[in-house]
């Protein structure tokens, strides 16, 4: 599924937001059975500051100024409705290639198995172009059919002109139009609105759309 047509609504508000439990590999865990949404993306490319941000709390989510240390599948309760899946970050250089293998088998894993899986975040840095290990998993979500949404990380670094110019680069190498792409920033919040707004789109779009 290449994109999905977006009828804006009201966002729903995050009013709590517990962490569950970090799996080594995915398997079932407390609560399962509710839908999710999954937030991969490169390490250091902020997940851990933009699921704080989006929840409102400082420390739900355990940031790091050295990439590569979401190492396990971190599950989070979202308004007693959904889970938040943060998927390891990828792309890390410094780790051993039996831990890179690791990784990619725990995602791997995970989206092969999770039958509950809703909608997937990919995020990427807005100050770069995209990685190879971002076109990689670009083109796995687009290969296995798993709607997503591509989401702008660190925002508030670019100025409004850098910024017109390096969206329709990120949109170009990852094959979605300029304006489906979040521009998000953990520092002030830009872009969360609309994210929630995502979210509550992807949570009520029927099953049969995920096929």
């Amino acid at each position: 599924m290449r994109s999905l047509t977006w009828h804006w609504s009201k966002a729903v508000e995050i009013k709590s937001a517990v962490f569950i439990t970090s799996l080594p590999r995915y398997t079932s865990f407390t609560g399962m059975g509710l839908p999710q949404i999954a937030v991969a993306g490169r390490s250091n490319v902020g997940k851990s500051s933009l699921i704080n941000s989006l929840c409102k709390q400082r420390n739900l989510a355990k940031t790091s100024s050295a990439p590569g240390k979401t190492r396990l599948i971190n599950v989070f309760l979202i308004n007693n409705a959904f889970h938040l899946i943060d998927l390891p970050g990828y792309g890390y250089a410094q780790v051993s290639k039996k831990e890179k293998e690791s990784w990619g088998t725990m995602m791997d894993e995970y989206f092969s198995y999770s039958e509950h899986l809703k909608h997937v975040l990919h995020l990427v840095d807005i100050r770069h172009e995209p990685s190879a290990d971002d076109r990689q998993m670009n083109a796995y979500l687009y290969g296995h059919g798993f709607p997503f949404s591509v989401v702008a990380t660190k925002a508030d670094k670019l100025s409004r002109a850098q910024r017109g110019a390096m969206l329709p680069k990120l949109a170009r190498v990852l094959a979605v139009q300029p304006w489906e792409i979040i521009p998000y920033s953990a520092q002030n919040n830009e872009g969360r609105v609309q994210l929630l707004t995502r979210m509550e789109e992807a949570l009520n779009q029927p099953d049969d759309l995920l096929l």
